[in-house]
């Protein structure tokens, strides 16, 4: 078993329960893990024996560009894509980040982990 991260996606969205988050959008980070059985493509040198973290950037940018009220919601639909378009990963663990939240304080981020297993 091994891992492949990427680390510090960054985004413009338009999540959140506010009507203005919709308009103007906010920041966002993304990091995501997945563990997968890297023995094979480490010995073969074959990309089509690996994942394939561009198409994991993809699946991130990609769901990310839909519009959801809560970031537990987008985390969990980037998590279920992986899981149904790359069949070697095993778990999946992704942190979803909004930079500078408009929660009324100086807050740099906001962020909510989950963790998915297959």
């Amino acid at each position: 078993m091994g891992s492949i991260s990427l680390n510090n996606i960054r985004v413009h969205s338009n999540h959140g329960c506010l009507k203005e988050e919709g308009l103007i959008g906010s920041d966002y980070r993304v990091d995501l893990e997945v563990q997968a059985d890297l023995s094979k493509p480490s010995i073969s040198d074959r990309l089509s024996e690996t994942v394939d973290y561009v198409h994991l950037n993809n699946i991130v940018k990609e769901e990310m560009a839909i519009r959801s009220k809560l970031l537990e919601h987008v985390a969990q639909r980037i998590s279920n894509r992986i899981f149904s378009e790359v069949l070697s990963v095993e778990k999946v663990l992704i942190s979803v980040s909004k930079i500078n939240p408009p929660i009324g304080g100086d807050v740099e981020s906001v962020s909510v982990k989950i963790e998915n297993s297959r």
